[in-house]
């Protein structure tokens, strides 16, 4: 009896054992498929705000709260241990793209690999459209709000420079949480260096006395027309004016001029009513820029097609009639203004 009673025990044990050892392979065999297996993430892909001060546990937490990961918090530790990444996650704005594994994300965020997002500044902008366009992305610190234009240059290191054309418009990466001053600052920063090598490199002989006022008569360009094989042909025109001491009477310039009264159209006493802007009362260039001009036009003022065109007027598709004299000019404004095409 008591052989059997041995006998019986080593049957259990060795039970006992082997559930065991299956188990555990059972275990590991679903904890590397858990580390292995793409996120629930969908399509369209999302993304996890780490806070700082955050645990490993919240992380994980929020994961299995949206859905993203069903696994247990405890796969979640050891794959962490695994890779040598437990207490080293940085907090920030972390993508989940479709595809990505429970082993990818701990990289990331281990690796301080935070989510880039991105902002466009258009060309043609003014000062006060690009305010307008930070202020409504949600993912930027607001930083600014309140301050007025004369604040916002100083914060930028830029005390007493106008605001109006400073800024290069491009495609500016940035991160949750970023603010606002930083983004101008790399913009600000951007045009200066755009600008003075593009000062730099300029035709001789050009009737602009400062980068300044390239860049002011870039934004009058940048305004006129958005065809890139237009740009130097209209810089021809304004840098020939000014060497005759000719009114450069450009519209945009005036409709910057009447600021909020603008209502859309350019009416006969807004030519003539005068403020600084009023090139068809006033001579030279406008006081400031008029607008955030673009490289394009940056290259277009300091390299000006050559001929001996003065006028130009709008066809009413995008593109310009240009021409030489007054009279020619005056049967153009007929013929694509007035609809008297002779």
């Amino acid at each position: 009896m008591k052989v059997r009673g041995i006998a019986a025990w080593r049957v259990v044990a060795v039970v006992v054992i082997l559930g065991l050892v299956a188990a555990g392979a059972w275990l590991g065999y679903d904890w590397h498929r858990f580390s292995q297996a793409p996120l629930a993430i969908g399509t369209t892909g999302q993304s996890i705000d780490v806070p700082r001060g955050a645990s490993f546990k919240d992380i994980v937490r929020e994961l299995r709260q949206r859905h993203v990961s069903t696994a247990s918090p405890l796969y979640w530790r050891a794959l962490s241990f695994q890779m040598h990444v437990s207490g080293r996650l940085h907090a920030g704005e972390f993508a989940l793209v479709p595809g990505m594994t429970p082993r990818d994300l701990l990289a990331n965020m281990a690796s301080g690999k935070v989510m880039q997002r991105n902002l466009t500044i258009v060309d043609g902008w003014t000062f006060a459209d690009m305010r307008r366009a930070l202020a409504s992305v949600d993912t930027i610190a607001h930083d600014t709000a309140g301050l007025d234009d004369a604040a916002i240059m100083k914060r930028l290191g830029a005390e007493g420079d106008m605001p109006e054309g400073r800024f290069l418009p491009e495609t500016y990466a940035y991160v949750k949480g970023d603010t606002e001053s930083a983004i101008m600052k790399r913009a600000y920063v951007a045009m200066t260096k755009t600008l003075d090598a593009a000062w730099d490199k300029r035709d001789k002989d050009l009737p602009l006395a400062s980068s300044y006022e390239a860049l002011i008569l870039a934004s009058i360009v940048e305004k006129e027309t958005g065809r890139a094989d237009e740009r130097p042909r209209i810089a021809g025109v304004f840098v020939r004016r000014l060497r005759l001491h000719m009114l450069l009477q450009t519209d945009p310039s005036v409709i910057y001029g009447l600021g909020a009264s603008y209502d859309g159209n350019v009416h006969k006493r807004d030519l003539t009513t005068d403020t600084p802007y009023n090139t068809y009362t006033r001579a030279g260039l406008p006081p400031t820029p008029i607008a955030l001009p673009g490289k394009a036009a940056i290259e277009a003022a300091l390299h000006p097609a050559d001929g001996t065109e003065l006028y130009f007027v709008a066809k009413g598709d995008g593109s310009h009639v240009f021409s030489s004299t007054l009279d020619e000019h005056n049967k153009a404004v007929a013929c694509f203004q007035l609809k008297r095409c002779q």
